[in-house]
């Protein structure tokens, strides 16, 4: 297998030499696409051979264009991915097109393939994560990690981090009232508390504090991170409880601080400002960010979509990378952080998209120190109303889905050469 890869790679770099009848392979992402998550794949594997990549920004919903091999080919039709050869000619009119100032499409060229990492508990959880089922599907590799490897320092080591249902305050989702009795629940809570002893720390609030403020270093460093469903809130919301005690009796052993929301620090904060606390250790919610349950909503599963903001591709590439699609328009789906609240976004963050109707974004990104950080609400993007207990999704069954194809935009977003936004 080493060898025929190192053939690959040595056939494609004297290819690009060759003048003869040269061919390109493009994946379009379009409507035509039979399998757009299992595409996303094939580029992460001809990035992992070291071979560099053309992402075309708004050409065909966001297509691939990559120096054509035989053995390219054969992955694609083994995965069952659409392609085109398409000869140099063709493939330089089409870039040609692309870099005319008054059309909004630009070139990307993908690097590397990012090492990723996936943030999740070792013991068996009741819920399944999207992102990992996208990353398997898609045939794309990743490492588990969770408390005991930030702490000892691993973040550095990858470059993009997956966060999803977690909760890092400490209140164990706010589970308690309706699941304490549960054995899954009193696992994950021995476990945690198991952890944070081992660690050092006297609670578990405190642990996730601590690596909450590892992964924060690890954005400022460079690093990208992607947090679904209750973990971009609570992540927040823990940076700006720091030494603030947030937590009830029940998770802590001790009551809350009575002073709590007048002591949160929203300067510590990613993504959002001015929050109000749910302090009810009964209510399943943490704060007023998510729009869940926090404020009368009408919207239900025959009415949930939300828009995706169309950006400048040469002025805002980042963006424009992170929503790619063939389609504008995304069924919503919820959470138990389902979709967050637009007055209580800092206002340098950038939303992907909304329901302006509703006054609600479910996809966000912001820039902190080197690195990036992308938001994203809800919990499965083809089952509205996942719960507890429910079988994952079945991947082979929605392999053009549209909301899934978001979050693999943000797999792919950190091979990308890093630009800030344009101003």
């Amino acid at each position: 297998m080493i060898k025929k890869i190192k053939f690959f790679i040595l056939v494609l770099a004297l290819a690009s030499q060759l003048p003869l009848h040269a061919t390109s392979l493009l994946i379009p992402m379009d409507n035509t696409q039979t399998n757009h998550l299992k595409a996303y794949g094939i580029a992460y594997w001809v990035l992992a051979q070291g071979v560099e990549i053309e992402w075309l920004l708004n050409y065909r919903g966001g297509s691939y264009l990559l120096p054509y091999h035989e053995l390219i080919e054969d992955e694609c039709v083994v995965r069952d991915v659409s392609y085109e050869v398409i000869s140099d000619a063709q493939a330089s009119a089409i870039k040609q097109h692309i870099a005319e100032p008054d059309v909004n499409m630009e070139t990307m060229k993908l690097q590397k393939a990012p090492r990723i990492a996936v943030y999740s508990p070792k013991n068996k959880q009741p819920w399944d994560d999207a992102v990992t089922l996208a990353l398997t599907y898609a045939e794309i590799p990743y490492d588990v990690i969770y408390d005991e490897d930030v702490m000892a320092g691993l973040l550095p080591t990858y470059d993009w981090l997956h966060l999803h249902h977690e909760d890092f305050t400490g209140q164990y989702g706010k589970f308690w009232a309706a699941y304490h009795n549960y054995p899954w629940y009193q696992e994950n809570v021995h476990a945690a508390e198991e952890t944070a002893a081992k660690l050092g720390f006297k609670k578990v609030s405190q642990l996730k504090l601590a690596v909450a403020k590892k992964i924060r270093d690890f954005v400022l460093g460079g690093g990208y991170l992607f947090a679904m469903c209750s973990a971009t809130d609570s992540f927040d919301i823990a940076l700006a409880a720091d030494g603030v005690d947030i937590c009830d009796v029940m998770f802590d052993g001790d009551p809350m601080d009575p002073n709590a929301q007048s002591k949160l620090n929203y300067n510590n904060c990613l993504a959002f400002t001015n929050f109000t606390l749910v302090t009810n250790p009964a209510e399943y919610e943490i704060s007023n960010i998510d729009v869940t349950y926090t404020r009368p909503r009408t919207i239900n599963q025959s009415n949930d979509y939300f828009t995706l903001f169309d950006f400048s591709a040469k002025w805002d590439p980042i963006p424009t990378m992170l929503t790619q699609d063939h389609v504008r328009i995304i069924k919503a789906f919820m959470g138990q952080t389902t979709a967050f609240n637009e007055d209580l976004i800092k206002p340098n963050v950038i939303i992907l998209g909304e329901n302006k109707a509703a006054h609600e974004a479910r996809y966000i990104y912001g820039e902190y120190g080197k690195g990036f950080w992308t938001f994203y609400g809800g919990h499965d993007p083809e089952d509205y109303q996942h719960r507890i207990g429910d079988p994952p999704t079945d991947l082979s069954l929605h392999p053009n889905s549209p909301g899934y194809r978001l979050i693999l935009n943000n797999v792919l977003f950190p091979a990308a050469k890093k630009k800030k936004r344009k101003t």
